[in-house]
């Protein structure tokens, strides 16, 4: 089983693993938290708590996540581990030519145009009807009490917060806003740390769910206003494009890295890229973790992994590449030559043919849940249907408008997505769920916290304070300030455009827990990047 220094941390944050028996929630919000925890007990199982931290954190933490945005999840329950893909389509009449006929050659960042179906809702209900324990509407009342009753910002939160509403008042202009603005900049201000926010709006749509069941987001009085409102400002999500909404139960890919296996959701995910990305490095010794000659042959692998998930990666009935063929032995070992001694400019290959929230949740049965949620981009696509909380994800913005594109925007299709959920197995045993929240930099931090906690033995909180790097495009590379800068010299000796980051909330955030087989207790790390809390007994 999985081995590593329990107590000592060479990355030493003011936080430590948290050791518990009987139950551990970890994400980026201790309201959050807290809440799943308290779900634990009152006699609910991890999935039971995974639904209420999840939405809670739309309430707590409306800068990465919300009800309008998409979510992914992988369950270990009895024995087996679980997919799901509740990330919505672009709605039917979406298409490159739609917005060619609106003069559009690009699609927009913000706005109703780049609005795709939300599909966190569905995968509260659908995780309740499968795998729950107790009453959804019992999940739903944490959430329901702070939007109603307000919650005092956290420091990091309160920071975000203000820098999405600087960069809003900046860019965002007309009546399809307003709502943005009247919510989440109350008094004509971003809140700050330590004041109380509060959502009356989002307090009624939680409720309406929790007393009518998720369908009704999709197919009830929900559905009305969110279509209604799109119709109003000539968006083209309609009634028919949330009622034909389902999210989906899917078969978790995995590789095998040294004795262990990582796993992640299919695409439209790209877990792939970090799945291709450890098999490429794994043939390496690698025995320091922080040296220029283990950093660079991550870079270089995980620059490889990404050109093939940009290429390649969209709806799954869409993929022209399967994703075994991507995966498989003879293609990896291809891919692997091209890792030489210097940074190149990353191509995709021919395969033979054949703003975001991240929670962990274990109970005292051995269920655990990895399960992710973003609006994307931060506050999303700036739109907030009036007297609803419902602020609604901008996916459509990962569409190509280039129709020859594996990914070309056509609507009902799914886009590449970002979040990620990850889980770690050996045998038949599960090891237990880990993620890393942010956008393209999520894969990075799969590998990055996996080899952290194989090859170099670290405990789940070093694993997460450990110093980052974030390949961004090309040659060039973003890496904290906390790497010797005689090992940042060396990399950019190797042709490496390197930019070093003091403060920078770009390299994401995540949390783990592990489980000991023999003893059955949970080792628990949250991030130090942020709020970061874990909540367990």
């Amino acid at each position: 089983m999985l081995t590593f220094d329990a107590g000592y941390n060479p990355y030493a944050s003011k936080r430590s693993t948290v050791y518990a028996k009987n139950g551990v929630v970890a994400t980026s919000q201790p309201l959050a938290s807290q809440a799943g925890l308290d779900i634990l007990k009152k006699g609910g199982n991890a999935v039971d708590a995974a639904i209420a931290t999840a939405a809670c954190l739309t309430v707590v933490e409306p800068t990465s996540n919300g009800i309008g945005g998409d979510a992914f999840a992988l369950v270990w329950i009895k024995d087996k581990l679980h997919g799901l893909n509740a990330s919505g389509p672009a709605p039917a009449s979406l298409s490159i030519g739609a917005l060619k006929k609106r003069g559009l050659s690009e699609i927009p960042v913000h706005g109703l145009i780049p609005v795709t179906v939300p599909g966190a809702p569905s995968a509260w209900g659908e995780l309740s009807r499968r795998f729950g324990r107790l009453p959804f509407s019992d999940l739903l009342q944490p959430a329901i009490d702070y939007a109603e009753n307000g919650y005092p910002l956290s420091p990091v939160l309160a920071e975000f917060w203000n820098k999405g509403a600087a960069a809003f008042e900046q860019k965002l202009e007309g009546k399809v806003f307003e709502e943005w603005f009247r919510i989440f900049m109350p008094e004509g201000k971003a809140p700050r740390a330590g004041e109380v926010w509060k959502s009356p709006g989002h307090a009624r749509t939680l409720r309406r769910l929790a007393e009518e069941g998720d369908r009704s987001f999709y197919e009830g009085s929900i559905a009305e206003e969110i279509a209604d409102f799109s119709a109003a400002h000539d968006g083209f999500l309609s009634k028919e494009d949330l009622a034909s909404f389902r999210a989906e139960w899917v078969e978790p890919i995995h590789v095998s890295y040294k004795g262990y296996e990582v796993w992640e959701i299919p695409p439209n995910g790209q877990g792939l890229v970090a799945l291709q990305a450890l098999k490429m490095i794994e043939s390496h010794s690698l025995k320091e973790r922080d040296n220029e000659e283990t950093l660079h042959k991550q870079i270089e692998a995980l620059k490889l992994a990404f050109a093939d998930g940009l290429e390649y990666i969209t709806d799954a009935a869409k993929m022209k590449q399967s994703t075994a063929a991507l995966l498989s032995e003879e293609y990896i070992k291809e891919r692997t030559k091209l890792i030489g001694e210097k940074a190149v400019d990353p191509q995709a290959g021919t395969p033979p043919k054949g703003g975001t929230v991240y929670l962990a949740a274990a109970d005292n049965e051995g269920n655990m849940v990895s399960f992710i949620q973003s609006n994307y981009m931060g506050f999303g696509s700036g739109v907030v249907v009036p007297d609803t909380g419902i602020a609604l994800q901008n996916r459509g913005h990962n569409f190509s408008m280039d129709p020859g594109h594996d990914n070309a925007l056509e609507g009902g299709r799914k886009t590449f997505h970002t979040i990620i959920p990850g889980f770690l197995t050996k045998g038949k045993e599960a090891i237990g769920p880990f993620g890393v929240m942010g956008g393209f930099m999520q894969p990075q931090g799969h590998m990055q916290v996996v080899m952290n906690t194989i090859d170099f033995n670290m405990n789940p909180q070093a694993a997460l304070d450990a110093p980052r790097w974030q390949w961004i495009s090309g040659k060039k590379v973003s890496i904290e300030h906390a790497f010797p800068s005689s090992t940042i010299q060396q990399l950019a000796a190797r042709g490496h455009q390197m930019e070093t980051a003091h403060h920078s909330g770009s390299f994401g955030r995540g949390q783990i827990i592990w489980k000991d087989k023999a003893s059955g207790v949970y080792a628990a790390g949250t991030e130090s990047r942020t709020d970061g809390s874990i909540s367990a007994w």
